[in-house]
């Protein structure tokens, strides 16, 4: 049994070696490990690491990295920041500008996480909590379906529909998004990782997961490189899963099946998105079976999942989406009106009405934002600002992909990171996640973490 003191030390020789980037690295690594269990802890931990990390700028002077995506970022803030001048109501405006601080994961998370078992504790903690979070969704959805069932049985759908799974959120739609992302990078994990999931004659069983001996500089890098390699030209019969495996797709199934209950199908959507890239980085040949998995899917599912199904196919008699058909063409109404500057962060609902067609009142239902990233960014804050989170997105993407080839015993961390930017640009055609802050701050630590990893790669080669 590893001593308390062994426990400390070793986690300590992950951190960063100055004490004002160590605190803050800790501080980091708390908000990152309560982004799925409470916004409220995970962001006052994100501006405190953002604040100690500050003062160890001041005072020790390190050199400090960002994502290679500055550019088209300061003037996705400068658009927004500007749309907010010409609104109807400027002061709800500012509510937009506060999320912009939620960038600050990009630059500590590639500042502050010194080590790849840091990285990797921090992505299997992700892991273990999203099942938690699952759990619970599991948990609502049973006691929804009998209170629902007995209370409503002639409009199950309805109801079942309107009260959807939350875990711990406040929302079906934070939940969603949050597990969606999570499903992308554990199955980049399951499959792609090379010590994840293998037990064969010594190699790769040592180690395997948190407390793996991947500690950071001078930890013997070189030999996980080598053993990687080595599992790569393994026959498959000698790749036999590891108790450890088997845990993580436990963890995967209960993801999987909060995803399926939550009955979000912009989520559903990404899920298939980043499963279909996955699988064509696993093994290309397997792509023939997700249609036929699908299809199996359906017909065995519920009836209440496959009428969910069947309504994304009829619009007209979808309350859902009939009503984002209205709204995206109000937003092209409002683009048109405000091309530079659009109506405004937030400001949507204030003027809704105003851009339906004459004689029309807007369908019942949630009018606050366009239910699409593309037309939201477009409506509420102007072209610009719109061409420079589509430049924001394509370089993100492009540098993920280009870190990916750089990266050798972690690409699996790529992988993870572009299959969640897949679902969330997937997801984004039918939902506002840009704009979600749980959503947005596991997609932008998910993100960075190729970077982190490619940067801890370098900094090995070049000890």
């Amino acid at each position: 049994m590893i001593s308390l003191r062994k426990f400390v030390d070793s986690a300590r020789a992950e951190l960063p070696a100055p004490i004002l980037a160590r605190r803050a690295s800790i501080l980091f690594s708390l908000s990152v490990l309560t982004m799925l269990l409470s916004l409220a802890a995970s962001q006052a931990l994100l501006f405190l690491a953002a604040a100690v990390y500050a003062l160890h700028l001041l005072r020790d002077r390190p050199t400090m990295r960002f994502l290679p995506v500055k550019l088209p970022l300061a003037l996705f803030i400068f658009f927004t920041v500007l749309s907010i001048y010409w609104a109807t109501n400027p002061v709800v405006g500012w509510f937009a500008v506060r999320k912009l601080a939620l960038f600050l994961i990009w630059l500590l998370a590639v500042n502050l996480i010194a080590s790849v078992r840091h990285l990797r504790m921090l992505m299997q903690a992700l892991f273990l909590e999203a099942a938690v979070a699952g759990t619970v969704g599991i948990v609502q959805f049973i006691l929804q379906f009998r209170e629902v069932r007995a209370l409503h049985p002639g409009r199950f759908y309805l109801y079942m529909i309107s009260t959807r799974i939350h875990g711990l959120m406040g929302h079906w739609m934070n939940f969603g998004g949050q597990e969606m992302l999570v499903f992308a990078v554990l199955l980049a994990f399951l499959l792609l990782s090379p010590r994840s999931g293998t037990r064969d004659s010594g190699i790769g069983n040592r180690g395997s997961g948190v407390g793996s001996g991947v500690s950071g500089v001078g930890s013997g890098e070189p030999e996980i490189v080598e053993r990687s390699a080595k599992e790569a030209v393994l026959p498959p019969e000698s790749r036999v899963p590891s108790p450890e495996s088997r845990l993580w797709w436990i963890v995967m199934a209960v993801v999987a099946l909060a995803i399926a209950l939550n009955f979000t199908r912009g989520v559903w959507l990404g899920c298939f998105v980043a499963t279909f890239y996955l699988v064509a980085r696993w093994k290309a040949r397997w792509l023939w079976a997700l249609p036929v998995l699908v299809a199996i899917s359906y017909l065995a599912s519920p009836s209440l999942v496959r009428h969910r199904v069947w309504l994304a196919f009829h619009p007209t008699q979808d309350p859902a989406l009939s009503i984002r058909l209205e709204m995206w063409g109000v937003g092209l109404r409002m683009m048109r009106a405000h091309p530079l500057v659009g109506v405004g962060p937030n400001n949507i609902v204030e003027v809704y009405a105003l851009y339906l067609p004459p004689g029309r009142s807007p369908e019942a239902g949630f009018h606050e934002h366009m239910h699409n990233d593309f037309m939201q960014f477009g409506a509420e804050r102007g072209l610009p600002c719109l061409a420079a989170w589509v430049w924001l997105m394509a370089a993100l993407g492009w540098h993920i992909w280009r870190a990916r080839r750089r990266i050798r015993a972690q690409r699996w961390v790529a992988d993870g990171a572009f299959a969640a930017w897949l679902a969330i640009l997937a997801e984004g055609c039918f939902e506002f996640n840009f704009g979600t802050s749980p959503v947005l701050m596991v997609f932008l630590f998910a993100t960075a973490a190729p970077f982190v990893a490619g940067r801890i790669e370098r900094r090995q080669e070049n000890a």
